[in-house]
């Protein structure tokens, strides 16, 4: 059986890798190639995907970086922790680089006799059973898959890579300043990813944005700043999954803010679930169809909603200390960290999803 996969970003390739386990025949259509020089770019993935991956897709522990502790702040207490996750025998998630996992994926799609690259963008679906499509840019989106739920944030995410000197460095910081949430994700011991989300729409220098990594920086001294990245956020769910036998998937199903790091998380439950489907259609000796599709956003699409608006209620959350003068967070984060139960139920959230 054959099937297409139309994108050659994270999503994509993890997908396709997964598909050919079945000894499917997939066809990956891509015109844009991804910039594997750019190493600012990181992501965060969870225990239980990093477990998935492992055992399933592709050992990627080599290129994992631990981290062991998670430190919440804010501005008006920068001193004083609001909220801490620690596991000190495991790691409670992992920071990799995206051109080294980018790297892992295309090289082993490229080994396989079941794997077909095609640069270009002229699919006709019904030459494959099944269409997985993680491109924005292709003609099919603009077709098929315009209506969505979006939320602009009228703000940026700035990204960048700090070198320091050599500590320990499994530790994670997420500040959320009076202008917007700023986190500190380690990727060795001397280097760390930064991540700031500005509340703002005017667009900031590397210079003054180096200035506000050294004003809130928790414990690192600083060797060099890298070149900073930056793009604006929004959060968006599709309202329909598929059209026939075209599915959705990746960014173009849910973007999330960045500040939990729960993007790729999400998309890897999704393939983990449609593995699933496929899996159990193929026991059965029963076709690949659009039923498929019918049942992935029959059991998906709630889940991803809840998910996505628990992600969303959180930088709001987070957020009100800039809007009013008050103690109110504090003392609710207070509560959360002296409950076990609770603080115990926020991790299973952000390792697993709703799917646990």
């Amino acid at each position: 059986m054959k099937v297409c996969v139309i994108g050659n970003g994270l999503v994509s390739l993890t997908l396709a890798n997964v598909l050919i386990q079945k000894d499917l025949f997939v066809d990956i259509y891509a015109t844009k190639k991804n910039d594997l020089k750019d190493q600012s770019r990181t992501l965060g993935i969870s225990k239980s995907n990093i477990d998935y991956f492992n055992n399933e897709i592709l050992d990627i522990k080599e290129i994992l970086w631990e981290i062991k502790n998670i430190k919440i702040y804010t501005e008006k207490n920068n001193k004083e922790e609001l909220l801490k996750f620690n596991n000190k025998d495991n790691q409670i998630f992992s920071i990799i680089r995206n051109n080294k996992l980018h790297k892992l994926l295309f090289n082993k799609l490229k080994k396989s006799k079941f794997v077909r690259f095609k640069e270009s963008y002229d699919v006709d679906k019904s030459k494959y059973k099944l269409v997985f499509n993680s491109d924005p840019t292709h003609s099919i989106i603009k077709k098929f898959f315009s209506s969505k739920i979006e939320k602009k944030y009228d703000s940026s995410a700035y990204i960048t890579t700090i070198i320091h000197k050599k500590i320990k460095n499994h530790t994670a910081y997420q500040n959320f300043t009076k202008i917007g949430p700023i986190a500190f994700l380690p990727i060795s011991n001397t280097e760390t990813s930064i991540v700031y989300s500005l509340n703002t729409s005017k667009k900031k220098s590397d210079l003054e944005m180096n200035d506000l990594v050294k004003k809130y920086n928790p414990i690192y001294s600083i060797k060099r700043i890298h070149v900073w990245r930056n793009f604006q956020l929004k959060s968006s769910s599709l309202r329909n999954y598929y059209k026939g036998n075209i599915l959705a998937f990746g960014d173009l199903l849910h973007k999330i803010h960045p500040l939990a790091g729960q993007g790729f998380n999400m998309s890897l439950r999704d393939i983990k679930f449609l593995s699933s489907l496929i899996d159990e259609r193929i026991n059965l000796g029963l076709d690949l169809d659009e039923s498929i599709c019918q049942e992935f956003q029959k059991n998906s699409q709630s889940k991803n909603f809840i998910f996505s608006s628990g992600i969303d209620w959180i930088y709001e959350f987070f957020n009100l200390e800039s809007k009013i003068n008050s103690d109110l967070l504090k003392k609710s984060i207070s509560v959360i960290g002296s409950n076990k139960v609770v603080k115990q139920f926020l991790q299973k959230f952000a390792d697993s999803g709703i799917r646990y």
